[in-house]
């Protein structure tokens, strides 16, 4: 009888949260590995709240990964990047043992862990095996959320200005330059960075002008970018949720990684 994916948990480093579900099939050949980033403010959230998108995945054929991360209270930028690198690099060093190919993965984030995404797409010069980046509402421009964060900002907006200040060590743009220009992902485009994908609701409190900063800063050095806005306010996992988005991110992971053979059966409720 056929037996669904082997899911388990493995650390990637000493800390708590360094910890991540790595979902693979033992039978085909070596399976590309979807890499799965929560948000939460970059305060909060947890990989648990990644389980049904990490299991649609690997019902799709894919090795996928669903990692936590070092929260910004536990630690200031660029711990979070850094943790999501370490996790990366650890199951590309045993992607034999997860019938994973190391030369074929994706990013996928939600919310702050789209930024977390983007900015490892965005970091140095690309990095190997990367095919692609997807951020559902990503912050990619920190510097963005704290002005849209003022007094005049929504609820929404301020508290994402805390939120940023609070990933910045508690430190605003104007005293400390250096760590807000590393979490401003559009500074770092270069010619070596993956393709990427961000997705938007039109009235949501990450608008779009925030991705298009990014895509601006790609295409001026040869990388495409992709920006998807739909109407109305949802954010990161309920837009993701919306008719026809989880499809269209599908079909374009599916596009960067090419088609995998599909697991034998993956029993329900698993």
């Amino acid at each position: 009888m056929p037996s669904g994916p082997r899911i388990r948990t493995y650390a990637y480093g000493s800390h708590a949260r360094q910890i991540m579900d790595v979902w693979w099939h033992t039978d085909g050949p070596r399976r590309p590995i979807v890499f799965v980033i929560h948000g939460g403010w970059w305060s909060g959230g947890d990989k648990k709240y990644m389980t049904s998108i990490s299991r649609s995945y690997s019902q799709l054929g894919y090795t996928v990964v669903n990692l936590d991360y070092r929260l910004s209270g536990d630690a200031a930028w660029p711990a979070q990047r850094t943790d999501v690198i370490a996790a990366v690099n650890a199951v590309r060093r045993h992607a034999a043992m997860f019938n994973a190919d190391p030369g074929r993965y994706v990013l996928l984030g939600f919310s702050a862990g789209g930024h977390l995404a983007t900015a490892v797409g965005a970091y140095g010069d690309g990095r190997p095996g990367l095919r692609g980046v997807v951020g559902i509402s990503p912050p990619v421009s920190p510097l963005s959320a704290f002005e849209d964060g003022s007094a005049f900002g929504t609820k929404e907006q301020q508290k994402l200005r805390k939120a940023a200040i609070k990933l910045a060590g508690g430190c605003a743009p104007a005293k400390c330059p250096r760590v807000w220009s590393s979490m401003e992902v559009p500074f770092h485009a270069s010619a070596g960075d993956p393709p990427m994908l961000t997705v938007h609701s039109s009235e949501e409190f990450v608008p779009p002008y925030q991705s298009e900063m990014l895509k601006e800063s790609l295409e001026s050095v040869g990388v495409r970018m992709t920006v998807k806005t739909m109407a109305g306010t949802q954010h990161s996992s309920p837009l993701y949720r919306e008719p026809g988005v989880a499809e269209s991110v599908q079909s374009w992971i599916t596009a960067r990684l090419g088609h995998v053979v599909p697991p034998a059966a993956v029993p329900p409720g698993r």
